[in-house]
């Protein structure tokens, strides 16, 4: 690659284990106090894939230019695919975070518009990028002989849902119906744009906390989007489906219909609905008194047990219950 950065726009496992083990490629939260610039520091050698040569800049050279552009900060998590730093934009002192992934656990690789061979996560955040603020905006990536760094827009006040949802228990029902919508609005775009997430959790769900607007992050296990079925398990467990469990295939839609109503029940009721494979399989939900017959039937339909009954993206859309929801 000739140059040590890519800006993207002016502005801008197999497994059928019943075990519902967390095996998803987002950030955990972090206990560190390393920077980024540390992580760089650890060392640099050249790694395998179709970037590894000669082209790649040393090091110390992409290190300069990123601290020239940015104020770096600490650690903000660290996941199965990398680690997540905080940073500042020094141009006009927008923060941003910067998604540090080892070369070593790049396992897919895709082409950029001009050719440019880069790993997948960067081919289809560049994909999704523009044109839906319900999708976090890749703002350029850094090539290192050892890693990528992803240049991540990052609001000032924003928390996963995850923990939002930790801290409130469940969300009133209007409240969750406005989030999920925001959520429904990024997976059509991202659908448009021929990309599938793979990972819908409120984990990889970001909460501007000043807005309300909610930002569908980490494209890790995301694919692009095919008619055929998918063979290969990627994302986690916990939101794997029964034909998954069952046959070790899924198709996109359908599985993604599945993760969208095990999101809405942590919404609405706080928790996940199943605690073991057996239990996804049985598909039995208990929901509380004060959830509306509308609510619910949104949930049942979407964590149908047979595929070819859940709802297509655009039918959710039609469902009463979602139906004249505005959004941030």
């Amino acid at each position: 690659m000739g140059s040590v950065s890519v800006p993207l726009g002016a502005s801008q496992e197999p497994s059928a284990s019943p075990e519902l083990a967390d095996t998803g490629g987002n950030p955990d939260t972090a206990d560190s106090g390393e920077t980024l610039s540390q992580a760089l520091r650890s060392g640099a050698v050249a790694g395998p894939g179709p970037s590894a040569d000669s082209r790649v800049p040393p090091a110390g050279t992409a290190q300069e230019a990123l601290q020239e552009r940015y104020r770096l900060g600490s650690l903000l998590g660290r996941g199965g695919f990398g680690s997540v730093f905080a940073a500042t934009r020094l141009s006009d002192g927008v923060p941003v975070a910067i998604k540090r992934v080892p070369r070593d656990r790049i396992r897919h690789w895709g082409e950029l518009p001009d050719g440019t061979s880069a790993p997948l996560e960067i081919v289809l955040l560049a994909k999704v990028s523009c044109g839906c603020g319900g999708v976090i905006q890749l703002l350029e990536w850094l090539e290192l002989p050892d890693s990528f760094l992803l240049v991540l827009e990052h609001p000032e006040r924003c928390q996963e849902l995850s923990g939002f949802l930790a801290e409130r228990g469940f969300l009133p029902e209007e409240e969750a119906r406005g989030l999920f919508c925001q959520v429904l609005e990024a997976v059509r775009h991202c659908t448009s744009c021929g990309v599938l997430h793979r990972d819908i959790k409120p984990k990889n769900v970001l909460v501007d906390l000043a807005s309300g607007q909610l930002k569908l992050i980490d494209f890790g296990c995301g694919a692009f989007l095919q008619d055929t079925a998918y063979t290969q398990f990627a994302g986690t467990l916990s939101y794997s489906t029964p034909e998954w469990i069952q046959h070790q295939c899924y198709h996109g839609e359908a599985a993604t219909i599945w993760s969208l109503g095990l999101l809405l029940c942590h919404l609405v009721m706080g928790k996940h609905p199943f605690r073991r494979g057996q239990e996804i399989i049985r598909g039995r939900i208990l929901f509380p008194r004060w959830l509306s017959q509308e609510c619910q039937d949104v949930i049942k339909r979407c964590l149908s047990m047979q595929p070819s009954d859940r709802p297509s993206l655009e039918e959710l859309f039609c469902h009463p219950w979602v139906k004249g929801v505005s959004l941030p």
